[in-house]
Parts: structure tokens; sequence; C-alpha cells
């Protein structure tokens, strides 16, 4: 697999994010469902923000993780919120778990008006092989 992320500009870079990933010679691509502060018993989080933010990764990583693939090979993240603000006042959250597992991904974040539930954010994402 390769991976080329373009990249016209720099401003992006503190945001966390790509403009856009190529690939070529991949070997398989996953896409994974949104995933959200849902614990394994299938019951929706009530938490605040920062506590959902840190469930819907761990699910990411989960899911990604038991169909064998890498966590660094995440070409696309999106994320679903019903509340920017507080989404963006926990980024520092989300940044640190891009630059721990070395993703480079194109980005998308919509401010939704409801979720599923009691839930307030959402992650979906393609991995490729």
């Amino acid at each position: 697999m390769q991976k080329q992320v373009i990249n016209p500009w720099k401003w992006q870079d503190a945001r966390s994010y790509v403009q856009a990933v190529a690939t070529s010679e991949v070997k398989g691509t996953l896409y994974v469902s949104g995933q959200t502060a849902i614990d394994d018993n299938g019951i929706s989080s009530n938490a605040d923000m920062r506590t959902q933010l840190l469930m819907a990764l761990a699910n990411v990583e989960k899911v990604v993780l038991q169909a064998d693939y890498e966590l660094k090979n995440i070409v696309r993240l999106n994320i679903y919120t019903t509340d920017a603000a507080a989404l963006f006042e926990n980024f520092g959250l989300f940044q640190q778990w891009i630059a721990q597992h070395e993703v480079r991904q194109a980005s998308t974040v919509l401010e939704v008006t409801s979720l599923f539930e009691t839930l307030k954010v959402e992650i979906e994402v393609t991995v490729i092989k």
C-alpha cells in the first residue's frame, strides 16, 4: 500500500488533517460505521462531550484493530456532533489521538441536529491496507 498526502497549504497541519489522500497498491479497504460512546452492552452514554469523544475514539480503535488494520492507515475520518462548540473545546484530545497513531487523513466535521439517543459525537473512518 502506498499513501500520498496532498496539502497545497500549511494551515491545516495545526488542525490535524490533510486536504487529500491518494492511495495505490491497496490490498483492502475497511469502511467503519460511525462509532459513538456506546459501551460493550449497547448502552448509549449520557456523559459529557470529553467522555463521549474518548469512548468513540476507543471504539474506532477496537473495530479497526479487530479487523487487522492499522490506525495510521486511516485515510478518511468524519466527525458528526450535536454540539460543535463542545467538540472544539475538547479538540485537543482528538489531536493527541491523531498524533499518537500517526494518522494523516482527510476529514470533515459536521454539526447535526441529533444523534442516536443521548449521543453527542459520532466518528466514521475509512482505512486501507
